[in-house]
C-alpha cells in the first residue's frame, strides 16, 4: 500500500516514505523483498534519495539476469501485485441466481473486444466434471462434509487453471465465476493471488427482489445441465432450497470493516445501486465503468448499412458519396420495415456521412448523428478501388491481407482503432431500448463482433451485406440474431479472406504500426474526410498524381508539384486563400 502512495504521492513525501521502504516490515513485503526491489523503489524516488543509498543499492549481474527471465519463471512477491501490468483476477461473489454468470460472460466479451485477453472459469463446470450426476440441493448443505471437500477441491483445480492461463497462455484477466460467499473461500483466493503476484477485483451481486430471482431461475436454471428434462415447478423448488443452503453461511463483503482494504464493486438489484471501493488501476476502472452501464431489460438492436451509394457501385472505398437509385429504394423499404414491425419507440442513429443521413431522412422519424459512427478512415486510399490500391500501393495491399485487424491505412485508421472509437456506442446500446443503427460496413462489423463474441481475426471478414437488417436480441448468455433482406438489389462489397490467411497461431510480427509511414509512395496528400454538398474538392481523389487521372476534376487539371489551373474551371466558392493553401500542400508533399 505504501508503494502505491510512493508512486502517486507528492514529491515532498517521497523521502519520508522511502525510509520505510529501505527497511520494510517482513509482514508487509515478505522475505523475498531483496535488494533488487529496494533499488526499484529508490529509482522511483529519483532525486529524493541520498547519494549514499544509491551506492548501496547496486545490482549484481546475476540479479539482472534473473529479472530478465519470463514472468512465469520469476519468483513472485506480494508487492508486484501493485505493478501496472500485473494480471488481474476478477472474483464473482453472490448467492445463486443473482446474475453472476451473466455479468461474467458479458464482461469477458467486452474485455476481449477491447483487446484485453480474458477468460471465464466457471466453478459449476468443474463441479459437474467431478460429480457426474446432480441429485438434489443436499449437495450444497454446509454440513455435507464429503460434498464440501469436493467443492473445495474443484476450486483449487480451477485456480490452478487460472494460473496456467495467466502465466503461460498469455491471458491478462481471469474471471473466477463462483458463489465465493464465505470469507474462508475469499481468503483462500487472496492467498493464491498474493503467491502469484496478481491483482484481484471482487464483483458482488446482491439482489433481494423475488421477481428478479424467480425470472432468472426460470430463464437460465431450468435449462441448466443440473436439471435434464425436469419439470419447471420441481426445478424452482429445488433451486430455492439450494439458495437457502448458501444463505446459512453467506458473508457479504463488509466495506466498513473486514473488507475495507479490498478492491470491489457491489451491484445491488441488477444495477439500481452500486458501491465501489478502492479501484486500483485503469483496467479496474474500465470494469466498473462497464458494469455500471449494462442493464438487464428486454430490447432489440437493429443494425443495417446505408443504402447503396454511388461509390459502392464504382467499387470505391470511403468518401462521402450520395445514395444511388437502388439505395434510395432501400431507404423507402426500410421505412416500410419499421412500420410493419410496429417500432414506434425506435431510436435511430446515423453517422455524419451523407449516405447514412439520406437513408434516415426517408424514414420520417427523428434521428441522431454520431461522428464516431463514421466509416473507417482509409487515409490516402480514400475513394480508391481495391484494384487501384493494389496497383498504386502493392506493399500496403499485401500488408493489409497479412493482418487486416491491426493494419492501419497510411494517414487513416485500423479496425483496432475503430473498435476503440466505437466503445461509447457500445455503452449506449447497452443502456438503451430499441435502437436502429444505420452505419457502414467496417463499423457494423465491429459492433457485430462485440454482440456475437467474435475474435479480432474474424472481425474484419464478417459479412454485412447492403440492404439487409439484422435484429440482435440479448438472451441469457448470448445474443439471438435475425436477418431481414428487404428485396432491393445491391452490389456485393464483401471481400473474402485471402486463401491460406486463416490464422492458426499467434499474430505475426507487424511491420508497421504508426499511423503515417506508408511503404510504397512518398507523394501523399492528407485530405479532410468531409466535403460540403455540391463543392467537390479540386484535388484528385488518389494520392499518386503521376499514375492516375480523374475525370471529375476540371478539364486539363492534373496534380503536379506546380499545378496549373485553368481560369474559370474551379468552383466559384473556392476562395483564393484555399487555393494557395492547397498549392503549398502539394508542393510540400512532392518534396518529401
Amino acid at each position: 500500500m505504501q508503494l502505491w502512495t510512493l508512486s502517486r504521492g507528492p514529491a515532498d513525501e517521497r523521502s519520508v516514505l522511502l525510509q520505510s521502504f529501505t527497511n520494510p516490515p517482513a509482514d508487509v513485503l515478505g522475505p523475498c523483498f531483496h535488494r533488487a526491489q529496494i533499488h526499484l523503489v529508490q529509482e522511483m524516488a529519483n532525486h529524493s534519495m541520498p547519494a549514499c543509498l544509491q551506492r548501496d543499492a547496486g545490482l549484481s549481474s546475476s540479479v539482472d539476469a534473473k529479472r530478465a527471465e519470463p514472468r512465469a519463471n520469476e519468483k513472485k512477491c506480494s508487492w508486484a501485485s501493485y505493478m501496472t501490468n500485473s494480471p488481474t483476477l476478477i472474483v464473482m461473489i453472490g448467492l445463486p441466481a443473482r446474475g453472476k454468470t451473466y455479468m461474467s460472460k458479458k464482461l469477458t466479451r467486452y474485455l476481449n473486444w477491447i483487446g484485453v485477453p480474458t477468460k471465464v472459469f466457471n466453478l459449476g463446470v468443474y463441479r459437474r466434471e467431478a460429480v457426474k450426476s446432480y441429485k438434489s440441493y443436499d449437495f450444497f448443505r454446509h454440513d455435507n462434509e464429503e460434498a464440501m471437500k469436493i467443492r473445495k477441491q474443484c476450486a483449487l483445480v480451477a485456480l490452478q487453471d487460472v494460473k496456467t492461463y495467466l502465466n503461460e497462455e498469455g491471458g491478462q484477466i481471469a474471471v473466477f465465476d463462483a458463489t465465493n460467499t464465505t470469507r474462508e473461500r475469499r481468503d483462500l483466493i487472496l492467498n493464491f493471488v498474493k503467491e502469484n503476484a496478481y491483482k484481484v477485483f471482487f464483483v458482488e451481486s446482491v439482489c433481494d427482489d423475488p421477481d428478479v430471482i424467480a425470472a432468472n431461475i426460470l430463464e437460465v436454471k431450468v435449462s441448466s445441465p443440473d436439471y435434464p428434462e425436469a419439470h419447471r415447478e420441481r426445478v424452482m423448488d429445488d433451486f430455492l432450497k439450494r439458495i437457502e443452503c448458501y444463505k446459512v453461511t453467506y458473508q457479504p463483503l463488509d466495506p466498513e470493516g473486514y473488507d475495507k482494504d479490498l478492491s470491489f464493486i457491489q451491484v445491488m438489484n441488477v444495477g439500481r445501486r452500486f458501491l465501489v471501493n478502492r479501484v486500483q488501476d485503469y483496467i479496474q476502472s474500465k470494469i466498473v465503468y462497464y458494469l455500471m452501464n449494462i442493464h438487464v431489460h428486454s430490447h432489440s438492436i437493429y443494425l443495417c448499412r446505408h443504402g447503396e451509394s454511388d461509390h459502392n457501385m464504382q467499387g470505391r472505398i470511403g468518401g462521402d458519396s450520395e445514395l444511388s437509385l437502388r439505395g434510395k429504394q432501400f431507404a423507402a423499404a426500410l421505412r416500410g420495415f419499421i412500420e410493419e414491425h410496429g417500432l414506434s419507440d425506435l431510436k435511430v442513429w446515423t453517422s455524419q456521412l451523407r449516405r447514412t443521413i439520406q437513408t434516415a431522412e426517408a424514414l420520417g422519424v427523428p434521428y441522431e448523428q454520431w461522428k464516431i459512427l463514421n466509416e473507417i478512415d482509409a487515409g490516402v486510399c480514400e475513394e480508391m478501388t481495391y484494384e487501384m490500391i493494389q496497383n498504386t500501393f502493392p506493399e500496403e495491399f499485401a500488408l493489409r491481407d497479412q493482418d487486416k485487424y491491426h493494419y492501419r491505412y497510411p494517414g487513416g485508421e485500423s479496425y483496432q482503432d475503430l473498435v476503440q472509437r466505437l466503445e461509447p456506442v457500445i455503452m449506449e446500446l447497452e443502456r438503451q431500448g430499441n435502437v436502429l443503427v444505420i452505419c457502414h460496413q467496417a463499423v457494423m462489423r465491429c459492433l457485430l463482433a462485440y454482440f456475437l463474441d467474435k475474435s479480432a481475426d474474424d472481425l474484419p471478414y464478417l459479412k454485412c451485406p447492403l440492404h439487409t437488417v439484422l435484429r440482435l436480441t440479448p438472451v441469457a448468455y448470448g445474443c439471438k440474431v435475425e436477418l431481414f433482406y428487404l428485396n432491393v438489389e445491391a452490389v456485393n462489397t464483401h471481400r473474402d479472406r485471402p486463401l491460406g490467411k486463416a490464422r492458426s497461431g499467434p499474430a505475426p510480427l507487424l511491420l508497421r504500426r504508426n499511423s503515417y509511414t506508408p511503404l510504397s509512395s512518398h507523394d501523399q496528400v492528407k485530405r479532410p474526410r468531409l466535403y460540403s454538398a455540391g463543392n467537390r474538392p479540386w484535388l484528385p481523389l488518389a494520392p499518386s498524381p503521376s499514375a492516375l487521372h480523374f475525370p471529375n476534376t476540371p478539364e486539363g487539371v492534373l496534380l503536379q508539384s506546380q499545378p496549373q489551373v485553368a481560369g474559370g474551371c474551379l468552383n466559384p466558392c473556392v476562395k483564393e486563400s484555399t487555393l494557395t493553401a492547397q498549392k503549398k500542400l502539394l508542393t510540400a508533399s512532392a518534396s518529401e
